[in-house]
């Protein structure tokens, strides 16, 4: 079991109607695969199916077991479970997903690749080692022969070779025709000798244990010869007229076109200008015009797709007259005549359909003269039927002559075509469609034939391909004309089989190609699936499945021509496949033989380290490239010999399989055809002479090169060299690099490739010089193709003999100074250890190769193993490459886990985040990357956000790589912002300058891979070390819940200058500091900011609202509980006219302007003393109070202290006797925009309802706050939301202190049970307890809107808009205001659920949750209202009252916080109902908050913003990360 740090994991998110069965997701043995929800499927019941096996169980196609959910948190926040498999056996497996009703709401398949072993000891051949040579088996000669002939692939470096099939051939002796699928063919033995399957598998047996060579061969599932024995025996394999009725038309042409061979090659047409040699256009036009005489006139196809218009109108006339009606069932009751294709195809045999004709045509009366005239309108409509159908025959025809005449063109008068000569017997016109077993007879006798089923079943189909058509759609089957038309590129010695869709259909055809598979498999290490596109899925699936229970790790490659990487995927998915075939020759040119090496396989150089644990990626199909295949035309034909070298080095340079075919390195120049060729491969001798037939030697023709060049490929594949880039250095000249990432060495081979012959084409004669970085350790190989003395090429009658006139010049492993190739390397150095060699070559000829194998200088060297070494303390996976430092630099003594363990919660806010104004203040700035933009931190997450985005794709052009190779600004910038602070944070940043120091001393290019792995490293134990000092919530919560937390140290941070005002010296565990400006001590206590990036430093940092709002969810749901009490200390000293400020302003600017942020701060006490541990202590804390009285001016810290307890008896007390007073500076200093009344600031309790009541319509009380700015549109100094009167979360709020109050004096915790107040000019006293009750009483009575017009408790039944809801407020001065709906009785809901019927509670939440729910937030209005308005856009001034300058910033965007109060009343209110409601409610919530999830997977903020404009789009004026936003959700999870 491999340690968890080293299993390779992918993730494969899950989405909601996402079918992937046309994405190829490839993974290794030993990987483990996780599924996990994503978004849309979050919260719900979802259930995976896959087909692969349970251990120990064998694999069945279509058997699926459900795959159990594994929940590492073990809470009801499930957002990481996940179910896995661990992937052990080869293959292709299915999976699906569904939930509820929905059985599948999404798939697709995984492949599993084999692992290939070789050798005695079973040694493993990685897919990318391979290389592979094609034979065609008939030119092996007989099996004692082949070691002599398979020895060439292995003397010339070859580990796998692939046999065209051993079986016994057709008549045609094609390679790919087979006579009979199970037998060894009988050629292979001697004399006397009868060899089978066992003899070749003993040989197969042998190479791989002694030549480490392994074998695959093609399986033909298509075709099969047409003189197999058995199709004769089972015609019903093959498609036939008997059970493909809908060929008969296409034989009758195809026995026509027949007879027209015969005549022509009888002179029986050359006085009508067709003579049987067909020369040139006079000759084609000539065969058409006899098709269109003579042909298409005498069989009259057509006749097969008519109806015989008598018979039919005279079976309608009896009906008539019977008075028969139409079966609507069949018509439902439409009209319009339908014709009946009769299922046997036999001339006018289609019929019309009697209910559709009775339905269309029906009689005034049935008067014999209404019935005959129906009669005549059907006669009418059956004639113009037939025409239809004569005319679509026509079209046939036509696309008939067409591609007859094509493929005369080809096959006669084509320079690249076969050129087959006159017309005869054994070379007809065209090639037979279908097998005709009987003797000549006359095309009128043939047509009799028709007649007879003992005979039509033997004319089979032939088998061929059709340009251009659908893979996935088989063209023999009915629907599909190509037959009819001749489009059909035909194989006239092989019969397509037919399959039917399973083995019941054809039970003989599934057990003997059974029977073929099971046999290929069982001696074979792999197969090539021959022509696969054409193949029948299910067919190759079946058959493979069958395989690998033969041959577990069964290698399958195969060639597609589907023209599409969709398609491709097709097949490689169901089927898994393990590689796809592709042709160096379909490249035009050197640059695209270039660029093919790149898309094939590799990284590219200098590529960024990937976390072992990583999202599943699609992927394109391995590839096995060939140089050459043994379908390809000729490569020195359509090339040059010379250019044999240079494209097999391109090639072999690849990160993939490679191969060749045999011939190719012998140069052999012509193509080996795999019908016609008959001689035998030639022998190995080491001592041939260049002259030799029967023998090749390691002299033969490129041999020599290819051994070294083959040799080349494994060892880079099996030493990890998997980084690969490729430079076009000129028109010829191609140079491809090979890198190892982890022992940064390279190879690099510079190819010039001869594309045209020397001989006739003009090169340049001057190379440009190159430019290779490192120090050049050796010259792996130079070889050129030179000329020979050794005669001239002449075919051999009995061996496939090669050109003798070429060999290849060839020098291994030498010093640069010893190659011939080059004639001088200078060194030049490009910065402080970046050495480049400057390469001349004076002998780089058309034809030549050169590798070099590169280092790094050594100085480089040794500094990035150095780095390897010290980043091995996060990873293993650096282990390799490594070097131990001999002088340990002070700084990397200590682990870094153990320097940040001294961190705080407020250092990691400095090491992670702080935006560019939180770091202007102490004089820096957030980083700017030329050309792009600014990171949104000057923390490490400002990086790793960016870099995250790199690292899946390695997209190092990005400007961050680019920045990074040109020079160490980023580097030094991010160690020198740490140095610069005091303590722990100075060693953390001396620990990465100390890394930066041997980062700076390597080549450039591989600057951003190691920055990467640094940075991650750093981040990934800062982030630990974070949880570390966070409650257990947060330690065993889910990715989502520790995501949120980090909110908390995003937020919470202690600037240069102090924001909050100081707190009681009395107080302990207060965090004190040397002032950077006074040089005095000072407290350094940490505040929260309300968002970022707007409300982050400055005055505009602190806002009393925002703080009490988020405080609960960043602060002590995350266990920072002195620190939360310290804000809310502090905060508590500055109360004045016993309301908490607004805007802090350190205390001395503060603006006492809101109504609710003191009964938030009231709300965060209780909070506090319920949720920590020996809380209720807050309240005896001494407050140090800066306004004892509400006009002195601020007090000295320590001046006036008194506890807590007496300051929450101040703000009840002061709202009972009501607060009234002026803004100080009112006017336009504090407010550019208030007018006068709005400095008027008022507060009280309702003495008839105990709501908290306040505010006039000039201001704006409650958090929502957007003050008028316009001129233009003369909103200016109006509140867009006055929300006067008894805001409905004032008073919750008030509702939940004063019940706490009470309980608190009951317990001996708070001194107080009331307060003195005057009223008409009596003292009275109001104990809380009465208040309490009188909220109770009041509520409903006053807030909820039951839209009943008898309903004695409403006072404006004109103005319910909506009901079934409560008020959003109380007595505001515009009645109708009361009556809006809003998110914000949620609220209320969640502080104090008492106040609420469930019943009532429920229904006012669904209305909320249809009107107002967003993807992320709440609409702030009813969408139904006049004014709402979902987009804001604080920058646009028009005329527009209720949009201008942003005025509807709370009249429909959609605000994230209030979702949290929504879905904590949701989950409340729903437990009071029942099990089935809760349960249901908690697929919502999670159902919601994925969204959440997302966003801040995402958002390189890490954060969730303020508000969205509406349906969740994004809104520029938002702050990207706002501290309440964050910690209502981290509520919601809490309640969870």
């Amino acid at each position: 079991m491999l340690p968890q740090h080293l299993k390779q994991i992918r993730v494969l998110m899950l989405n909601d109607k996402e079918n992937l069965e046309r994405t190829l997701f490839r993974l290794d043995q030993g990987f483990e695969l996780q599924f996990r929800l994503g978004p849309s499927l979050q919260g719900r019941n979802v259930s995976v199916h896959t087909n692969y096996p349970a251990e120990g169980q064998r694999f069945e196609r279509h058997t699926f077991r459900v795959l159990p959910w594994n929940n590492p948190t073990g809470r009801e926040d499930d957002s990481d479970k996940f179910c896995c498999l661990d992937l052990k056996i080869a293959g292709s497996y299915q999976y699906y997903f569904g939930h509820g009703d929905t059985k599948r709401s999404g798939g697709g398949y995984i492949v599993v690749d084999p692992v290939l072993r070789v050798g005695a000891e079973d040694q493993p051949l990685s897919l990318d080692c391979i290389t592979i040579q094609t034979y065609l088996s008939k030119c092996l000669g007989c099996l004692d022969d082949w070691p002599d002939r398979l020895r060439v692939a292995k003397e010339s470096g070859y580990n796998m070779v692939h046999f065209t099939p051993l079986q016994t051939l057709g008549e045609s002796r094609s390679c790919y025709s087979l006579a009979d699928q199970l037998s060894f063919n009988p050629e292979f033995s001697p004399q006397g000798q009868s060899y089978n399957w066992t003899d070749v598998g003993a040989l197969v047996e042998k190479m791989k244990k002694e030549w480490n060579m392994l074998c695959i061969t093609d399986v033909v599932y298509n075709h099969t010869a047409a003189n197999s024995l058995w199709i004769k025996e089972h015609p019903e394999c093959g498609y036939n007229l008997v059970n493909s009725p809908h060929l008969r038309p296409a034989w009758v042409l195809d026995r026509a076109i027949w007879h027209l061979t015969t005549r022509m090659a009888d002179g029986r047409y050359t006085a009508k200008g067709l003579p049987a040699d067909i020369t040139d256009e006079a000759h084609l036009n000539a065969v058409r015009s006899v098709l269109w005489q003579d042909v298409y006139p005498q069989i009259r196809l057509w006749e097969f797709y008519q109806v015989k218009v008598d018979s039919a109108v005279e079976q309608f006339r009896t009906l008539l007259n019977n008075g028969t009606k139409p079966d609507h069932n069949k018509t439902g009751g439409k009209k319009g005549l339908k014709i009946i294709q009769d299922p046997s195809y036999r001339r006018y045999g289609n019929t019309v359909d009697m209910d559709s004709a009775l339905e269309t045509f029906v009689p005034q009366s049935s008067f014999p003269q209404h019935v005959e005239e129906c009669c005549g309108w059907l006669r009418q409509r059956v004639n113009e039927l037939n025409g239809e159908q004569y005319h679509i025959v026509h079209q046939h025809q036509e696309q008939a002559a067409t591609c007859i005449v094509g493929n005369i063109v080809y096959e006669r008068l084509a320079d690249h075509g076969p050129k087959l000569g006159p017309v005869c017997r054994k070379n007809p016109l065209v090639t037979r469609y279908f097998t005709f077993p009987y003797q000549e007879m006359t095309l009128e006798q043939e047509m009799l034939l028709l007649d007879q089923p003992d005979k039509m079943c033997h004319f089979l189909a032939h088998n061929g391909w059709v340009m251009g058509d659908d893979p996935l759609r088989n063209f023999a089957e009915p629907g599909s004309n190509v037959y009819l038309r001749r489009e059909l590129i035909c194989w006239g010695d092989s019969v397509k089989l037919r399959y039917g869709n399973g083995p019941e259909d054809c039970p003989y055809l599934w057990a003997h190609m059974q029977k073929y598979t099971e046999i290929t498999a069982k001696y074979f290490h792999g197969v090539r699936l021959d022509n696969c596109h054409s193949t029948p899925l299910y067919v190759a699936e079946f058959m493979l499945d069958v395989a690998r229970a033969v041959c577990p790790n069964l290698y399958v490659a195969a060639e597609l021509f589907t023209g599409s990487e969709d398609l491709d995927n097709v097949f490689v998915t169901k089927l898994g496949i393990t590689s796809l075939i592709r042709e160096a020759m379909s490249a035009g040119d050197s640059h695209e033989e270039g660029r093919l090496v790149y898309r094939y396989g590799g990284e590219p150089v200098g590529a960024l380290v990937q976390p072992s644990l990583r999202p599943l990626t699609p992927s394109i199909a391995h590839a096995m490239f060939l140089d050459v295949t043994h379908d390809n035309e000729c490569p020195i034909q359509l090339r040059s010999a010379l250019d044999s070298l240079p494209s097999s080095a391109i090639v072999s340079m690849a990160c993939c399989a490679t191969g060749s075919t045999r011939g190719y390195d012998e140069l052999v120049p012509h193509q080996i055809s795999v019908v016609k060729e008959e001689r035998l491969y030639p022998k190995w001798n080491p001592a041939a002479p260049p002259t030799s037939t029967g023998e090749v030697g390691s002299q033969t023709g490129i041999i020599a090169g290819k051994l070294a060049l083959n040799r080349l490929h494994q060892e880079l594949a099996a030493q990890g060299f998997v980084q690969v880039y490729v430079d076009q250095v000129d028109a010829d000249i191609v140079a491809v690099t090979r890198h190892c990432p982890s022992t940064h060495q390279s190879v690099v081979a510079v190819c010039r490739t001869a594309f045209w012959n020397p001989k006739t084409h003009q090169y340049y004669s001057n190379v440009p010089p190159m430019f290779i970085p490192g120090k050049i350790e050796e010259v792996v190989l130079e070889a050129r193709t030179v000329e020979r003395h050794a005669g001239s090429y002449k075919k051999d009658d009995n061996n496939i003999n090669g050109m003798p006139e070429y060999t290849v010049e060839i020098k291994e492993h030498i010093p640069l100074l010893e190659s011939s190739v080059v004639k001088q390397a200078g060194v030049t150095s490009k910065g402080r250890s970046e050495f480049v060699q400057e390469i001349t070559f004076q002998r780089l000829t058309p034809g030549s190769v050169i590798a070099f194998r590169v280092s790094l200088d050594p100085k480089a060297q040794q500094l990035v193993g150095v780095l390897r070494y010290y980043l091995t303390q996060f990873s293993p996976k650096y282990r390799r490459g490594s070097v131990a430092d001999s002088n340990t630099p002070l700084a990397l003594q200590k682990p870094l886990a153990q320097l940040m363990s001294q961190l705080t919660l407020a250092d990691l806010n400095v090491l992670l985040f702080r935006c560019d104004s939180e770091e202007q203040e102490d004089g820096g700035g957030c980083y700017s990357i030329p050309g792009w933009e600014s990171l949104k931190y000057a923390g490490l997450q400002g990086l790793m956000s960016v870099l995250a985005d790199i690292r899946p794709n390695n997209d190092l052009g990005h400007p961050l790589c680019a920045n990074l190779r040109q020079g160490d600004w980023l580097i030094d910038y991010v160690s020198n912002r740490l140095i610069h602070k005091e303590g722990p944070l100075a060693q953390v940043g001396q620990w990465l300058a100390a890394m930066f120091d041997y980062l700076k001393h390597i080549p450039r290019y591989l600057i951003p891979c190691y920055f990467d792995a640094i940075l991650v490293a750093t981040y990934t134990t800062a982030l630990d070390a974070t949880s570390k000092l966070m409650s257990s919530f947060i330690q065993n919560g889910s990715t989502f819940v520790r995501l949120l937390a980090l909110g908390s140290v995003q937020m919470c941070g202690a600037g240069r200058f102090p924001a909050l005002p100081p707190v009681s010296a009395a107080i302990e565990d207060v965090p004190y500091r040397l002032s950077s400006i006074t040089g005095q001590k000072e407290q350094c206590c940490v505040s929260l900011a309300a968002g970022l990036p707007h409300f982050s430093s400055g005055i505009f940092r602190c806002w009393g609202r925002d703080t009490f709002i988020a405080l609960r969810g960043l602060m002590l749901l995350t266990g920072r509980h002195s620190e939360a009490r310290n804000i809310i200390l502090a905060f508590a000293g500055t109360l004045r006219h016993g309301l908490i400020p607004n805007l802090l302003g350190e205390g001395r600017c503060a603006r006492y302007n809101c109504r609710d942020a003191v009964w938030w701060w009231l709300q965060c006490i209780q909070d506090y003393a319920t949720h920590v541990p020996q809380g209720h202590e807050i309240l005896r804390c001494p407050v140090t109070r800066m306004y004892p009285t509400d006009d002195c001016e601020p007090c000295k810290p320590g001046e006036v202290e008194q506890p807590l307890y007496d300051v929450i008896q101040e703000a009840l007390q002061r709202h009972l006797e009501g607060v009234s007073f002026r803004e100080r500076n009112a006017g336009p200093k504090i407010d550019m925009n208030m007018r006068d009344e709005g400095f008027n600031v008022v507060a009280k309790v309702d003495p008839a309802t105990g709501f908290v009541t306040g505010g006039n319509r000039f201001n704006c009380g409650t958090w929502m706050d957007k003050m008028g700015e316009s001129e233009r549109a003369r909103n200016k100094g109006m509140p867009a939301t006055p929300r006067d009167g008894a805001a409905v979360e004032i008073v919750g709020l008030s509702k939940s202190t004063v019940r706490w109050v009470v309980e608190l004096h009951k317990k001996g915790l708070f001194p107080y049970d009331g307060v003195k107040v005057h009223r008409d000019g009596k003292e009275v006293f109001i104990s809380f307890a009465q208040w309490n009750n009188q909220l109770q009483q009041s509520f409903e009575a006053g807030f909820w809107v039951s839209g009943d017009p008898k309903d004695p408790n409403e006072k404006h039944p004109d103005l319910v808009h909506k009901k079934g809801i409560y008020k959003d407020s109380y007595g505001a001065s515009s009645p109708w205001c009361d009556y809006q709906l809003r998110p914000n009785f949620t609220i209320a809901m969640v502080v104090a659920p008492e106040l609420f019927t469930v019943e009532r509670a429920w229904k006012a939440l669904e209305v909320a949750e249809k009107k107002l729910l967003g993807p992320l937030g709440m609409k702030t209005l009813d969408p139904d209202d006049m004014v709402f308005c979902g987009v804001y856009d604080n920058a646009l001034d028009n005329d527009n009252y209720n949009l201008a300058r942003g005025f509807n910033y709370h009249q429909g965007p959609e605000w994230l916080w209030p979702v949290g109060y929504f879905l904590r009343a949701k989950l409340y209110f729903a437990k009071k109902l029942g099990e089935k409601t809760y349960a249901k409610t908690v697929i919502l919530v999670k159902n919601v908050l994925s969204q959440h999830y997302t966003h801040l997977e995402r958002s390189p903020w890490k954060g969730l913003p303020e508000l969205t404009n509406e349906n969740g789009q994004h809104c520029s004026f938002s702050c990207e990360t706002q501290a309440w936003s964050l910690a209502t959700v981290l509520e919601v999870l809490h309640d969870l």
